[in-house]
């Protein structure tokens, strides 16, 4: 009787599916699981699909700006600015509410002022060659300066009931207009990144900007884009955030910068630049939120929410190092 020989797989789909296993991303996707389940036993209110959705505004806001400045700290460069960027928008939107402006009009007036401060950052390093880290702590004081000079200890009130609907509106069910907005622009800076030429030139650039300026990458173009991009989307989530909290005070978003970075270094992005994934960014996304929520459940104090994404920063920095010293 002859018997029929077991079918190998052939040894490139198994190096495949064994990078796969081994990448950072299922790594994330591992943890995703662990901490929806530990979750699930700690609070009976947290298995509740309104629950659920609630928990999406913990981090759709700061993964908008996260997609773009992944992007930024792929070529190297990095923006510390977002968190002012997002309290000058917010200031400039009600200072348009208060003029009477449409809800159209304070839209666009976010976007435009998040658009015009990624375009100071980047003349300022693009166009000048100053360092980035310098530049954008410098106007990260300036921005929220600004909002402070115009606000004071007051605040922006009153906006129309319009409004909401980007920051507390939902498309479907528990769908909410930030996750789909979260999930359209996750689909957008994928394409961007990991399927264009652009995302080339800015992997390129990160891995070595001398030899892609020399192999006709216009170097400074790109990273001048990367900051317009990190300050239109950094001016589109403080159109979300103002809209959900219905107000604007100028220490809005106050610490963002810290969690906008933990999220893109976690999401497995290498801080000096050269590689990353979207994909990554947007599990990293997914596992900050599910964490603030969780500890939320459980009246954890915020303070020591600060202190994990602190440890979790120099955690998830350290141990690619650690690994490879082993």
């Amino acid at each position: 009787m002859t018997v029929a020989s077991s079918r190998q797989i052939p040894d490139r789909l198994h190096s495949s599916a064994s990078r796969a296993l081994k990448s950072w991303e299922a790594i994330l996707v591992a943890v995703f699981i662990a901490v929806f389940i530990l979750n699930s036993f700690l609070s009976p209110y947290f298995l509740n699909a309104w629950n659920l959705s609630d928990a999406t505004f913990n981090f759709t806001e700061k993964a908008l700006i996260a997609f773009a400045m992944a992007m930024l700290i792929i070529a190297g460069e990095i923006d510390l600015s977002v968190a002012s960027i997002i309290a000058l928008a917010s200031t400039a939107m009600g200072m348009a509410m208060t003029a009477g402006a449409a809800v159209p009009v304070i839209v666009l007036v976010g976007l435009l002022t998040g658009l015009i401060c990624g375009a100071v950052n980047g003349f300022l390093v693009a166009g000048l060659g100053l360092p980035s880290i310098v530049v954008t702590i410098g106007t990260m004081s300036i921005f929220r300066g600004i909002a402070f000079i115009v606000l004071g200890d007051k605040a922006f009130t009153g906006y129309p009931s319009d409004f909401a609907y980007f920051g507390q509106g939902y498309v479907w069910w528990v769908i909410s207009f930030e996750l789909v907005l979260f999930a359209i622009c996750a689909l957008l800076y994928w394409a961007i990144l990991h399927r264009s030429t652009f995302g080339r030139a800015v992997f390129a650039i990160g891995n070595n900007a001398t030899a892609a300026q020399f192999s006709g990458i216009r170097v400074q173009r790109v990273r001048f884009i990367l900051f317009l991009l990190t300050g239109i989307m950094s001016g589109l989530a403080a159109v979300c955030l103002t809209s959900r909290l219905g107000s604007t005070r100028p220490s809005i978003a106050t610490g963002w910068e810290l969690e906008v970075v933990t999220m893109v270094v976690l999401g497995g992005v290498n801080i000096l630049g050269g590689s990353g994934s979207i994909p990554g960014v947007v599990l990293a996304a997914l596992i900050m939120g599910m964490v603030t929520f969780g500890f939320g459940l459980l009246n954890v104090p915020g303070i020591v929410m600060s202190i994990f994404l602190g440890v979790l920063l120099i955690g998830v920095i350290a141990l690619p190092r650690l690994l490879r010293r082993k």
